[in-house]
């Protein structure tokens, strides 16, 4: 598996998801953890994800779960870009749309780079539990409580971080730590790097 798994946005070490993707420059931006956002607020976050990665030399293009069949729609593309957000929405767009079997597969057999913050890395620990002090699990059309087991760990991001969710992160914290839940605590800027 190669993995770019941020806290927040490319974090500090962009160059690292560079080296990781070598020549693969297509990149399947998934930024369905914004589906429960306002359009606006949304079609900005895709914007925004989009300008970052051309910056670094990629050629990035939406993949929206709610309308594309991600059994045709990540042909072609060596590299996946999953945004933050609420991981319960974007939990819920993956499992509507076959999208949690599919990039599972593509993961584990390194057809492509995943690649991602917050949301994005939350939903590859074995349980969503837990989050629920950070995300409303509310605001997705169906909860699941299961993640795609990619992590044999829980992703905790913004982990006493300049951002908004970071008191509530605590929380996350503290809930893991008392449970026994393997977890990872990451700062914004720092990422964890799967090769």
């Amino acid at each position: 598996m190669r993995m770019y798994l941020s806290s927040f946005r490319l974090g500090d070490h962009p160059e690292r998801l560079v080296a990781l993707t070598g020549e693969k420059r297509r990149v399947a931006v998934i930024a369905n953890a914004m589906d429960a956002a306002p359009a606006e607020i949304r079609h900005d976050s895709v914007l925004r994800e989009v300008t970052a990665l051309t910056a670094l030399g990629y050629q990035p293009t939406e993949v929206d779960l709610r309308t594309a069949d991600p059994a045709t729609a990540l042909d072609g593309f060596g590299v996946v870009w999953v945004r933050g957000g609420n991981a319960f929405v974007l939990r819920a767009a993956l499992a509507a749309s076959g999208a949690d079997v599919v990039l599972t597969d593509l993961i584990r057999t390194e057809a492509v780079v995943y690649g991602g913050y917050s949301a994005g890395c939350c939903v590859l620990a074995p349980s969503l539990r837990g989050l629920e002090l950070v995300d409303d699990p509310s605001a997705a059309a169906t909860v699941h409580w299961d993640g795609l087991g990619i992590l044999d760990y829980a992703f905790v991001p913004h982990y006493r971080s300049d951002h908004p969710e970071s008191a509530d992160v605590e929380k996350v914290a503290e809930h893991y730590r008392a449970a026994g839940v393997p977890h990872r605590l990451l700062r914004d800027g720092e990422a964890i790097v799967v090769t």
